[in-house]
């Protein structure tokens, strides 16, 4: 397993080389969002419009970060379970999403749209959510503003700590973990 301090937007490159347990510190923008920003954008995808972001080579972290207190960019912004959004991931992912990052197990037909689309998944801590805000040097809305919290916002952020979680070639640290520690106990 490796380290390694990316810059974002994520390259393929960059997401190829990542295999399932390394652990990354992200630098750069990104988006975010949740489920009910996730409908609105299948919803205009089934509609035949336009998204109002073009996902190509974007990382979307599932957050609805808490609101700022005075002096802080952003408040609490722990991840969200991603299993909420496997509906619609595969279809952004044809899109060109390169990246996304939450909490949790995914489906199957995001593992092969994964695999198919070069994509990668990292895992950030949720009871760290303070700790992660810190990270997060600006914010902004980019859609959706009546969603509150749950907007996309274009997040800025500097050495965001996550681990990899699931890699483009389908290596998975959910299989791969417990195994490890099966072995190591043996």
């Amino acid at each position: 397993m490796a380290h390694y301090a990316l810059t974002l937007p994520l390259s393929a490159a960059d997401a190829g080389m990542l295999r399932a347990g390394d652990t990354v510190v992200l630098t750069g923008p990104l988006l975010t969002g949740r489920d009910a920003a996730h409908k609105r954008l299948d919803a205009l995808l089934n509609e035949g419009k336009e998204l109002p972001v073009d996902l190509r080579g974007e990382t979307i972290y599932y957050v609805g970060p808490a609101p700022a207190s005075p002096g802080h960019a952003c408040g609490a912004a722990g991840p969200t379970s991603s299993y909420r959004m496997d509906a619609y991931t595969p279809r952004l992912l044809r899109l060109g999403l390169r990246c996304m990052i939450g909490k949790g197990k995914r489906s199957e037909a995001v593992r092969a749209a994964m695999r198919e689309c070069g994509a990668v998944y990292l895992g950030t801590v949720g009871g760290a959510a303070a700790l992660i805000a810190r990270s997060i040097e600006k914010t902004e809305t980019v859609c959706y503003p009546d969603l509150g919290t749950e907007a996309i916002h274009r997040f800025y952020v500097r050495d965001f700590p996550a681990v990899v979680l699931m890699d483009s070639v389908g290596g998975n640290l959910y299989e791969t973990g417990p195994a490890q520690y099966r072995q190591e106990d043996a």
